[in-house]
């Protein structure tokens, strides 16, 4: 098996689970897997197909976990991905399929049943999730009234400071993406250790592909951004993928601020919902988040 560039074997379909954003689809498992300098494969046929990765005696969905969000089958059928996967596992793999929405693993699970495979179900995750209402004032009304002055008070805070909210969106690696990069690298710790050049090329390939957006908070009347989301949109919603802020602004509350914003740009676009993506860190959950279980199947310890 050799790291392909394109993956011509994955169609185009939608996936099997709803509101998975970018992650299931062909061009970002090629970024994700070109990163990370993985072998991938594609099993399954047109109705139905999964890229696959195979290492340590295991087969794992495409797209390294902390990396990608959500898993999912492309496509309404599952039997030619469950036939493979089994026939895999009689081989002597293990199955370590992890990120799956309900809505995959269901199906999924059932079609390896069928055919006589015994599998392990757990919840390893959640994601958070903010069904969003036709307005403004629905959402806040949606949030407990101490967060609802909450939200209105760090607005103050962020305009008392910097003055006008300035909130761009950009498509393309421009000044927008070189101001996240910069303030990612302005952090303390782990965080300003993030944006290794490696890491800047992955999220420069992931910005030129469609869908994906940079948000930005341009501090009024210069070349500086507050704050930048990087993030996915489509039908089905916003997707906030990665996030930077000036720690140096940090009395201004531009990150709280910037999420304000972009929450306010998908009602504004009538989307249906924000996504914050993995991760359970509480927050999410007082801006109005619902907790979304991702769930790991698998089949034990590999031959």
């Amino acid at each position: 098996m050799t790291i392909p560039t394109t993956l011509p074997r994955l169609p185009a379909l939608r996936p099997l689970a709803p509101a998975v954003g970018p992650f299931p689809h062909a061009t970002f498992v090629e970024a994700v897997t070109a990163f990370r300098g993985e072998e991938a494969d594609v099993i399954g046929n047109d109705r139905g197909a999964l890229p696959i990765t195979v290492s340590g005696g295991a087969v794992r969905i495409a797209g390294h976990p902390d990396l990608t969000d959500y898993h999912s089958p492309l496509g309404d059928r599952v039997d030619a991905i469950a036939d493979a996967l089994a026939g895999m596992i009689g081989d002597g793999y293990a199955l370590e399929l992890d990120s799956l929405p309900e809505e995959a693993c269901g199906p999924l699970a059932a079609a390896l049943a069928d055919r006589g495979v015994a599998v392990h179900i757990e919840e390893h995750t959640v994601s958070a999730v903010v069904p969003l209402p036709d307005t403004l004032e629905g959402y806040l009304g949606m949030l407990s009234k101490k967060q609802r002055h909450e939200v209105r008070r760090k607005r103050r805070r962020y305009e008392d400071v910097l003055g006008e909210v300035v909130h761009e969106v950009h498509h393309e690696p421009d000044w927008a993406f070189d101001e996240f990069v910069r303030l990612h690298r302005l952090s303390d710790g782990d965080k300003g250790q993030f944006m290794t050049p490696e890491r800047e090329a992955f999220f420069a390939t992931l910005v030129q592909l469609d869908g994906w957006r940079l948000d930005v908070l341009r501090v009024p009347e210069t070349d500086r951004a507050a704050a930048s989301l990087f993030s996915f949109s489509d039908d089905e919603g916003i997707y906030l993928y990665n996030s930077s802020y000036d720690p140096g602004l940090a009395d201004a509350s531009p990150g709280i601020a910037i999420v304000g914003t972009l929450i306010e740009q998908a009602i504004a676009e009538r989307l249906p919902r924000f996504d914050f993506l993995k991760g359970d860190e509480t927050y999410k959950f007082r801006l109005g988040a619902e907790p979304r279980p991702l769930y790991r199947i698998s089949t034990g310890t590999a031959a």
